[in-house]
């Protein structure tokens, strides 16, 4: 599979990716929100927030990138190991688009645990409150949209990083016809 430029690699990627982008999409829609409830025997006021829907799916659009990126990885071989690129354009573009779209995934993984955690966090816990002015804190609206959008990125550089480590990897190594080494010792024999 490595230095072929695989269909299933790509298609791979892709439905994970959107996998993840889908899942996002529906966290950011059936993200918790809080309301007021009165306790008729205390007659204090306390929060009850709405299902934990979103928090599971903010997990599985974490987990469906982070198997896209672990296989896209796993087949290049971290760009490190395996066979050595090609000195060239390829190479160069190679390395660009691995750093960004390492940038770029661990972004949107960081907005995807962070959305989950605080929508679980205003989920399970309810707060007895006394005073007369207060709000049922919820997940502030776009933490999963921009996990998504940050979703599409890392998809994007990541095909035209597969895409530019193909080439790399398949470009043959220029190599240079010298008779003999331009280093030379023979001053200090």
């Amino acid at each position: 599979m490595e230095g072929k430029g695989s269909s299933l690699v790509h298609l791979l990627v892709i439905v994970l990716s959107l996998t993840a982008f889908g899942f996002a999409i529906a966290a950011e829609r059936r993200r918790s929100t809080g309301t007021f409830r009165i306790d008729e025997a205390t007659n204090r006021t306390y929060c009850v927030y709405s299902s934990d829907v979103a928090t599971g799916y903010g997990v599985g659009a974490f987990l469906f990138l982070l198997s896209s990126e672990s296989l896209l990885m796993g087949v290049t071989k971290f760009m490190c190991f395996g066979r050595p690129l090609a000195p060239g354009g390829n190479r160069a573009w190679t390395i660009i688009y691995f750093v960004f779209s390492w940038m770029m995934f661990l972004v949107a993984e960081a907005c995807l645990v962070a959305g989950a955690k605080n929508n679980a966090y205003h989920t399970r816990y309810r707060h007895m409150v006394l005073a007369e002015n207060f709000s049922c804190e919820s997940l502030r609206k776009g933490v999963f949209i921009a996990g998504a959008v940050f979703v599409v990125a890392t998809m994007i550089l990541n095909i035209y990083y597969y895409v530019y480590f193909t080439k790399a990897t398949n470009q043959a190594a220029h190599k240079t016809k010298r008779s003999s080494s331009t280093v030379g010792m023979t001053g200090y024999a």
